[in-house]
């Protein structure tokens, strides 16, 4: 049988002696930052996951809303927007953040996902940016990450059309900006097409590998093809290799990259937001 030790029972009542203490307790003051985006920035195959774990403190909320799949238009369209702006518009907050990134699946040949470049999408992060304000939130528009295919030993990037976009609508409504896209391209483009492929899902193939040491990415993506489906309740994010989602190293890499800009862009956050 365990042995039982009796508890002390206080010659004081505890509420009375610790009074003085009891009265220097202070009201916390929270902040919330929610992440709305696709499939780079989802839990498990974006840069997202690895933020809410290993760059806030206990003072911030952090909730992923990253979707893969989606685009400026579907994410709207099938309602996770109205969520987002639901969790946003919770109160008790000091402050709320709403992290805006969105590019890959707006990009032709994703039919239900894609939209005009010129006139559709900025339009879409235009109302996106009203209505977060609207809600009593601050939204922060973030360039779309890079993807990490090499053609004779440079990065072909063919998101930079759609980061453009973003930079001018950011310019245009006054919104803090990311630009993840220019620090991403510079990261990978410095890592080479061998390294990179250190920040994807899963290891690759020795074809592909053997491809990347000659400088030239097997199976690089091509603007108009269809390189994801969209996950939902019944078909969660697949884990594979390509050159586009992220594993655990690439995640932190860029979840880091997120992190500093952010400080830099909302000083309020830089005692909770841990670069």
């Amino acid at each position: 049988m365990p042995t039982i030790i009796p508890a002390v029972k206080p010659e004081i009542p505890v509420s009375v002696k610790d009074d003085a203490a009891r009265k220097k307790v202070r009201p916390v003051s929270l902040r919330k930052i929610i992440l709305v985006g696709d499939s780079t920035v989802q839990v498990a195959s974006g840069w997202g996951g690895a933020f809410c774990a290993d760059h806030v403190t206990t003072y911030i909320t952090c909730v992923n809303m990253g979707r893969g799949g989606r685009s400026t238009l579907s994410y709207r369209a099938e309602g996770s927007w109205a969520y987002a702006l639901k969790e946003a518009a919770v109160p008790g907050y000091a402050s709320v953040y709403i992290l805006i990134q969105f590019g890959h699946n707006d990009q032709p040949g994703k039919p239900g996902h894609s939209t005009d470049l010129e006139t559709e999408y900025p339009q879409n992060l235009r109302l996106y940016v009203k209505e977060a304000r609207a809600a009593g939130a601050i939204p922060v528009l973030v360039t779309p990450l890079t993807r990490r295919d090499f053609v004779n030993g440079s990065l072909q990037d063919s998101l930079a059309p759609w980061a453009d976009r973003v930079i001018a609508v950011a310019k245009e409504m006054n919104v803090p900006l990311i630009d993840l896209h220019a620090t991403s391209v510079a990261t990978v483009q410095a890592m080479g097409p061998v390294e990179s492929l250190d920040l994807s899902q899963k290891r690759p193939s020795a074809e592909v590998l053997a491809a990347a040491r000659s400088g030239t990415s097997a199976g690089a993506f091509k603007p108009g093809a269809t390189t994801e489906t969209a996950v939902t309740q019944n078909a969660p994010q697949s884990v594979t290799f390509d050159y586009t989602h992220l594993g655990g190293k690439g995640a932190a890499l860029f979840s880091k990259q997120v992190a500093e800009a952010l400080i830099v862009i909302a000083p309020d956050l830089g005692k909770q937001v841990k670069p």
